[in-house]
């Protein structure tokens, strides 16, 4: 990876679902091209791990990762794919122990204190802050960074390009997760240009922040 933290390398990861395993490459590649190259792909479908491989294969410049890792079987499965990071929307002893275990970067996920306390003990400081409106939103995550500033998060549920500059600014989070530069109708569309358009407006919002 070219960045040494996957929460440095764009302002934005794209939460990416892929009904079909043929939109993977031209989807990915409108992204790339608008400056978002850290893609997730979650496993919310029968086509991601072919999206994945696909994209991991011909899209130069993605940084490809699997998103909705819930079991120790998917993450073999997704790295076997060429995964280059895992996200998850928490965690387990065991998910965690298979996370570390990996070889690639992490997001495990978390909603409490008590998740975030539990995993910097386990040396694991970067972390996916899930679901992120419903959890609390800007103002949990200004409340953790007193307390416990060295974990780093990727907010992830509820963001869209009018709340990100909030949880940009915030000094305890790298990047931002969210699926508002991939609307379902440009994808069903294939307007791939669209899609680019959107992604670079997402690339600017780390003007101001602490992602890049």
């Amino acid at each position: 990876m070219a960045s040494s933290s996957l929460l440095d390398l764009a302002p934005v990861l794209p939460v990416v679902v892929i009904e079909d395993a043929a939109d993977a490459v031209p989807l990915a590649r409108a992204l790339v091209a608008g400056g978002l190259p850290a893609i997730e792909v979650t496993l919310r479908t029968p086509a991601a791990l072919d999206a994945l491989r696909a994209i991991a294969d011909e899209v130069s410049g993605a940084v490809v990762g699997v998103g909705t890792v819930l079991t120790p079987g998917q993450v073999k499965e997704s790295v076997a794919a060429g995964a280059g990071f895992l996200v998850s929307p928490g965690w387990t002893e065991l998910l965690l122990e298979a996370m570390q275990g990996s070889g690639v970067p992490f997001l495990p996920g978390v909603s409490t204190t008590s998740e975030v306390l539990a995993l910097l003990e386990r040396g694991v400081r970067e972390m996916k802050f899930f679901p992120a409106a419903a959890a609390g939103g800007t103002a949990y995550l200004k409340s953790l960074a007193g307390p416990m500033p060295q974990a780093r998060f990727c907010p992830t549920g509820g963001i869209g390009i009018d709340s990100a500059p909030e949880y940009l600014a915030l000094p305890n989070v790298g990047c931002v997760g969210g699926s508002w530069m991939i609307p379902a109708d440009a994808v069903a569309a294939r307007d791939w240009g669209r899609i680019e358009a959107l992604a670079r407006e997402a690339a600017t919002l780390s003007a101001g922040a602490t992602c890049r």
